[in-house]
């Protein structure tokens, strides 16, 4: 891998990095310090708020599990790339690496530390080289917590999800019309399957909800089909790209990231 192009911000890097093969996969070493779990009545990590932007304290790697997509989301850039193929076990625990040499730290020297298989790729279209990627991983930093986000791909297999890793479903919209113009992959399991999901993991699974409109959030839906024993739900702002603005997604209805 070598880096295409980088971005840095105030607590972290994006790279795009290029494959052997040409294809590109966007890596991010993000470091966040904020509380962000405790607004259901359980601290989910304990942090201190006032170490802004040390990797000592909270620090997340985000990694792809593909170059492209297929799943052609209505405000991810990702799907607009020409082809997409999915990536190797040895490719995904490469990005890791990758970050940890350019960052110059010890992962087991952090409070948290997290890697999030969110960027490029569906992970449960590629679940055998993503489970062969955390075990190596966790094999080699033990206090790794792994977070593999999904729209919920028919026929999954969860039980793997258990302990230090950690489900996080991607919904965007109670209304399943609108979730299904969101995210046009069709063999995916719908609203009332994704709140039959139970995991074995340490923490709650995550419901990420990238609002679009304030009618894409439900109350009632959301107590029907996510038990809170079982489900954390995260509202999530969009990040605009040319596939969002073609779409008139513009920036959604969230500003930051908010936790209710």
């Amino acid at each position: 891998m070598r880096i295409k192009k980088q971005k840095s911000f105030k607590n972290g890097t994006v790279y795009c990095l290029e494959l052997e093969d040409g294809m590109l996969v966007e890596t991010t070493d993000t470091f966040l310090p904020y509380y962000t779990k405790d607004a259901i009545g359980r601290k989910q990590n304990f942090l201190d708020n006032n170490q802004l932007g040390s990797r000592a304290e909270r620090w997340m790697i985000g990694v792809s599990t593909m170059s492209g997509c297929p799943v052609h989301c209505k405000f991810c850039a990702t799907g607009n790339m020409k082809r997409w193929r999915n990536l190797t076990a040895d490719e995904i625990v490469g990005q890791v690496e990758f970050a940890i040499a350019q960052a110059g730290f010890n992962p087991a020297d952090a409070r948290e530390f997290k890697i999030n298989y969110t960027r490029m790729g569906e992970p449960f279209l590629n679940i055998d080289a993503v489970k062969e990627a955390i075990a190596r991983i966790t094999e080699k930093y033990p206090n790794t917590h792994h977070y593999v986000s999904t729209i919920g791909i028919a026929g999954s297999d969860f039980s793997f999800v258990k302990g230090n890793v950690t489900l996080q479903i991607s919904l965007h919209s109670f209304d399943d019309d609108k979730r299904n113009w969101l995210i046009p992959y069709p063999k995916k399991m719908t609203i009332e399957e994704l709140g039959r999901i139970r995991t074995e993991s340490n923490l709650k699974t995550t419901i990420n909800l990238t609002l679009v409109d304030e009618s894409d959030f439900d109350a009632e839906k959301l107590a029907q089909y996510f038990d809170k024993d079982y489900f954390f739900i995260k509202l999530s702002p969009i990040n605009p790209n040319n596939i969002s603005e073609k779409n008139n997604l513009g920036n959604g209805v969230i500003e930051g990231v908010n936790i209710v």
